[in-house]
């Protein structure tokens, strides 16, 4: 009859739909499929980034932690000189205690510096402290007294002090050449911190050594080229 469809007719069209609907399911479960993967390997690539951070921090913490246990060691060798892991800072007490309103140090005082800064330029050769030493920073310190500006303008010259004190010519305990060059590169002097006065205006009188190190992601710049003239004379 005219607009009857013949059963045959009927599964030819069914049969001719059902590789559509099949292939459409498919490349669902294949897009899934495709999602989960790329969502695992995401996964593990975030994981294996946050692991090698962690390994790199552990690696850094342990070089600096190594590089303090050696001034700790080397403080324990010379009477008077204290170190503070915590504070990365090198405390030489009365050892060098500056008289009130002076940069001078005496000869015993000289002798002191010159004794131990040895112990930190074969601290600084350490493989380990290579790795993460950034500079020493030479801080000379001052009492209440005074004014701000007067005070800075001290503990700079106390800083500078004792750096004059390593190029020295004359006197005991001499630095040698090489080693004044490893000083002229690690060593620098630093400014008056208004917030480090210790229980009484004698005890702020003082010199520290603060090691920096460098940042796990800090650019490493090498140290500057060294003086055709020499390393000069002090004139404070």
């Amino acid at each position: 009859m005219i607009g009857r469809r013949s059963p045959s007719q009927r599964r030819g069209k069914d049969e001719a739909e059902k590789p559509f609907w099949i292939s459409y399911a498919d490349l669902m479960t294949a897009l899934m499929v495709l999602f989960l993967v790329v969502m695992a390997v995401a996964l593990l690539a975030v994981t294996r980034t946050v692991s090698e951070l962690e390994k790199r921090e552990a690696e850094y913490k342990a070089d600096v932690d190594n590089c303090m246990a050696l001034a700790v060691a080397a403080a324990k060798r010379h009477a008077g000189v204290v170190v503070s892991p915590e504070r990365k800072v090198i405390d030489f007490g009365d050892r060098t205690r500056f008289e009130d309103k002076s940069s001078l140090l005496s000869q015993e005082q000289e002798g002191v510096l010159r004794r131990f800064v040895p112990e930190l330029l074969t601290m600084i050769d350490n493989a380990t402290c290579q790795r993460v030493l950034k500079r020493i920073v030479v801080e000379g310190h001052t009492s209440r007294t005074g004014t701000y500006l007067a005070n800075l303008n001290l503990s700079l010259m106390r800083s500078q002090r004792v750096l004059c004190v390593m190029f020295k010519e004359s006197g005991a305990d001499l630095l040698s050449d090489a080693q004044k060059l490893k000083v002229r590169d690690y060593f620098f002097v630093g400014g008056f911190a208004f917030n480090s006065y210790k229980n009484s205006d004698e005890e702020s009188r003082r010199v520290e050594m603060r090691i920096e190190f460098w940042g796990l992601d800090e650019k490493r710049t090498p140290p500057p080229p060294a003086h055709s003239s020499g390393f000069g004379l002090c004139s404070i």
